[in-house]
């Protein structure tokens, strides 16, 4: 499994351990050259916003992997964690269908975290 896989496959358990909501997997490999994939969850609250992110944080630090940027931690809005290979949006429920990023980034393919 290659690593950009393997990230997205432990920040979607590391989502899913605190019940994130609606996460979604886009492939950008063809289409962009950010990243290999944009993970996309929502929680219920700026607590559960806050819990997600530090989920994913501490579970991709254990396998080995750095953070290399973090953008709006601490406000429990819209959280974005840049790995490089990965980046993943963890947003409440209203700045999720505010921004639709599943619309922007249509041409990407979207994958099923079971898929990786």
């Amino acid at each position: 499994m290659n690593q950009s896989r393997e990230m997205a496959k432990i920040a979607c358990a590391a989502l899913s351990d605190k019940k994130g909501e609606d996460i979604k997997v886009i492939d950008i490999t063809g289409i962009s050259v950010l990243a290999d994939y944009f993970i996309i969850a929502n929680g219920n609250s700026d607590t559960q916003v806050n819990a997600l992110v530090d989920s994913v944080e501490e579970q991709l630090h254990r396998a080995g992997y750095s953070l290399r940027q973090c953008e709006g931690q601490g406000t429990g809005r819209w959280v974005l964690m840049d790995y490089g290979d990965i980046i993943v949006h963890v947003f409440d429920k209203e700045n999720r269908l505010f921004y639709d990023l599943e619309r922007i980034w249509k041409d990407g393919k979207l994958i099923s975290a079971e898929e990786l």
